[in-house]
């Protein structure tokens, strides 16, 4: 099945940054360095401006003035901005960014194709078919491909984790030489063993209860009643009925988060605005004259459908929120 527009593009953001993920220690762009016992940030070195205290000559307040401005403005201002997404437009970052959601994604992809179910956890299969019609296939053997997926990515993390606290040369280089130090082998062996595990087993319970960033999102987006939100169009609920002729929903089937799209915003608290359940309705509806029933709703639209009120509308100001 070829994707649609809005999920190639989401696509290209998360290859995109994943990328940047892996780079970012390699040319100091940001990492905390723990043999130089300092961070870099944009190539420069990122001291507290505190060695003088620990040295036992500097003057405490100056100290103090240099930890506000150097730890925890930055950390806060950080925050502030993601938050400040979050607010308007939901959990955007985990949904196109975030290098750890583009893992879910794909192991879920693969554990469909080996199982029928996006996790080991849920309880029925998805219909075998995908949104355009066409068949999705089903076959044991993609264990095979299951099992290292979830080790090559659990170790590719544990590696640029790594480089994030040691110099990232001395890690490559250790790498290929097969000549890593004692304590770096210990990192890697326990990182790739607890996020294997995670991969497999428990990839969608982190990301809805052990995240922190994806927490706070959620909190910042769920109390305003106007950010943007997949709205469902409930006075053509019948059209949905006959989603996939009958054999399941699109939407619910699609979503990484394992949600149930149609719900209101309270239930959907956990959202990443992936959009995969839009693009999947979009495509289900391809042939339809009026059009697919879910889109991205924000300002009064997004009250109205927490609020349980058919949504959208094809000339409603507020409805087809875009990103």
């Amino acid at each position: 099945m070829k994707k649609p527009a809005l999920q190639r593009y989401r696509l290209f953001a998360q290859m995109a940054f994943f990328a940047l993920f892996t780079v970012t220690p390699i040319f100091d762009l940001f990492r905390y360095d723990l043999t130089e016992k300092h961070a870099y940030f944009l190539t420069f070195p990122w001291h507290l401006g505190i060695d003088e205290l620990i040295a036992g000559t500097g003057d405490p307040r100056s100290a103090a003035v240099n930890i506000i401005l150097y730890l925890f403005l930055p950390v806060l201002g950080t925050l502030a901005a993601i938050i400040a997404v979050a607010w308007k437009w939901g959990r955007l970052y985990c949904g196109w960014l975030c290098p750890h959601f583009s893992v879910v994604e794909t192991i879920n992809r693969l554990m469909l194709f080996a199982t029928g179910k996006h996790s080991v956890w849920d309880k029925k299969q998805t219909p075998p078919w995908e949104p355009d019609g066409t068949p999705a296939p089903r076959d044991k053997r993609y264990w095979l491909v299951v099992v290292p997926a979830a080790i090559g990515f659990a170790f590719a993390w544990a590696v640029v984790g790594l480089t994030y606290l040691m110099p990232p040369f001395q890690v490559y280089h250790g790498l290929f030489t097969f000549n890593l130090y004692r304590g770096e082998v210990i990192f890697l062996s326990a990182a790739t063993t607890v996020l294997s595990l995670e991969f497999l087993f428990a990839r969608h319970l982190f990301c809805r209860y052990g995240c922190a960033i994806g927490i706070f999102q959620s909190f910042a987006w769920i109390v305003n009643k106007k950010a943007m939100v997949v709205g469902f169009e409930r006075k053509r609920v019948l059209d949905c009925a006959n989603c996939l002729e009958g054999r399941g929903s699109a939407c619910d089937a699609v979503c990484p988060m394992r949600l149930k799209p149609r719900n209101v915003k309270r239930w959907m608290f956990a959202c990443t605005q992936c959009g995969q359940c839009i693009s999947a309705c979009g495509t289900v509806n391809r042939d339809n004259p009026q059009g697919q029933l879910l889109r991205w709703v924000s300002n009064d639209a997004a009250k109205r459908n927490e609020a349980g009120f058919s949504s959208l509308s094809n000339t409603d100001e507020d409805a087809g929120g875009k990103i």
